[in-house]
Order: C-alpha cells, then sequence, then structure tokens
C-alpha cells in the first residue's frame, strides 16, 4: 500500500494521510494501472463490493477507528462525527473532537482538504469540488471547527486535477470571479478555445481558505490526471476508482 503522509505543521497528536490506486485487490477498470490489484475504496463506482471491503478492511488497519464515510454531493453540509453514530449521511465534509473518530473524504480530481487546529483539539476533511468549493465548503468547515473550540485552523491540500488539466467553461470562471476578482488569477483561457480555461484549484481553494483568515496551508502540488501511476482520476478515465484522505485525533 502507497499511502501519502502530509508534510505540514500539525500536532503530534494528530494523524493523517491520503491513500493512492496502489496496493489493493480490486481490478480492471479499478486496478493499480499496472497489471496488480488497486486499492479503490469507492462502494458507488461499480468495483466488486468484495474487493472494496478488503480495501477498506486493509486501510483499516493504519487507523484508530472506522473511518466516518460520507455520500458525497458535491454540496456544503459539514457534520461532526459524534452525532452519527455508524450513519452514512449526504455531506461533503466532516469534523471530529474526538480522539480515535476518523474524517474522510474520498476524491478522483475533486480536491480533499485536511484540517486541524493549532493544538490538535478538533480535525476536519472537506471535498472540494469546484461547485462545492465556489459555494463555501471550506469556510463551512472552518467554521464548524471554530464552533467546536479551534482557535487556530492549518489546511492540507491534498491530491487533485492539477492546473494544466482543469479544463472549464465560462459558467465556472463566472462563478468564481462574480463574486470576487482576484480569483481570475485562477483561471488561464486556453488559446483558441472561446471562453474555455484552464483552472487552478488550489489556487482557488487558497483564495477561499485565506479569506477565512487560514493562513498555515500546505500541499497543493500533486496532480490526479497527469500522475496516472499513483492516481485514480475520473477526468482521465470515465469509469475509475476513488482514494481517500483521511484525519484523526490520536
Amino acid at each position: 500500500m502507497d499511502l501519502i503522509i502530509p508534510q505540514w505543521e500539525a500536532p503530534a497528536n494528530v494523524g493523517c494521510l491520503s491513500t493512492t490506486r496502489i496496493g489493493g485487490s480490486s481490478r480492471a477498470p479499478y486496478d493499480d494501472g499496472h497489471g496488480g490489484g488497486g486499492l479503490n475504496l469507492g462502494t458507488h463506482v461499480g468495483d466488486d463490493p468484495a474487493a472494496v471491503a478488503h480495501n477498506r478492511g486493509s486501510l483499516r488497519a493504519f487507523l484508530p477507528g472506522e473511518p466516518a464515510w460520507l455520500t458525497q454531493v458535491h454540496g456544503t453540509h459539514v457534520v461532526d462525527v459524534e452525532s452519527l453514530h455508524g450513519k452514512v449521511p449526504e455531506a461533503d465534509a466532516s469534523i471530529a473532537s474526538t480522539p480515535g473518530q476518523v474524517c474522510v473524504i474520498q476524491t478522483a480530481d475533486c480536491l480533499p482538504v485536511l484540517f486541524c487546529d493549532g493544538d490538535g483539539s478538533v480535525v476536519g476533511a472537506a471535498h472540494a469540488g469546484w461547485r462545492g468549493l465556489a459555494n463555501g465548503v471550506l469556510e463551512n468547515t472552518v467554521a464548524r471547527m471554530r464552533d467546536a473550540g479551534a482557535a487556530s485552523v492549518m489546511a492540507w491540500l491534498g491530491p487533485a486535477i492539477g492546473p494544466t488539466a482543469f479544463e472549464v467553461g465560462p459558467e465556472v470562471f463566472d462563478v468564481f470571479t462574480g463574486t470576487d476578482s482576484e480569483a481570475a488569477r485562477a483561471f488561464n483561457a486556453i488559446p483558441g478555445s472561446s471562453g474555455k480555461y484552464f483552472a487552478n484549484i488550489y489556487a482557488l481553494a487558497r483564495l477561499k481558505l485565506a479569506q477565512a483568515g487560514v493562513t498555515q496551508i500546505y500541499g497543493g502540488d500533486l496532480c490526479t490526471v497527469t500522475d496516472r501511476r499513483h492516481f485514480y482520476s475520473y477526468r482521465r478515465d470515465g469509469v475509475t476508482g476513488r482514494m481517500a484522505s483521511l484525519i484523526w485525533r490520536k
């Protein structure tokens, strides 16, 4: 299993990781891309349920508790893991303040963002596709963490579609720049393609986080589309698996 351990200034009592496509039991098109088993963690993508269960079990060995899986809908709803009691709600972010509770987000091009506060008392995870990002999923997560007692918040930006691969139309450009002119810097017009842009989802997330008062922001340098060896990508492959980004208090 090839895991990514975020490099950031999180306190020692915070655990976190992000998975790749490597090291599981899923077969094509959910494999590792090199003839071996893939670590697909999504139950909703058409993979063999037994393979997904095996993959989730393998991941569980690295965690202090069962992850609080969500049904992600590209929205802005944030839940507290404490209140779930094993339920799988429709939500795109979660927070936790009790040791051993694991926040988890699944992605395959959308941006996973992990959060913690300076003393590790509250952690969180958010799924930020462009719709959720535009509508405030990151700001909502930060606000819920502060409501739970977080005095300061830092963020790590996990593997997502990179700025040379995320082609979008004018509707995406307009939704961001219509409320914030600074967002235009995160878009590069594609020559010869009227109204098309390459969007930098990492730059957009940094802008949203800064506006929410988050100044410690890490990561943002991995592209799921161009790095076929390590990552699933919906934009690249269509039918594909899902990675997970997870965070917890020790």
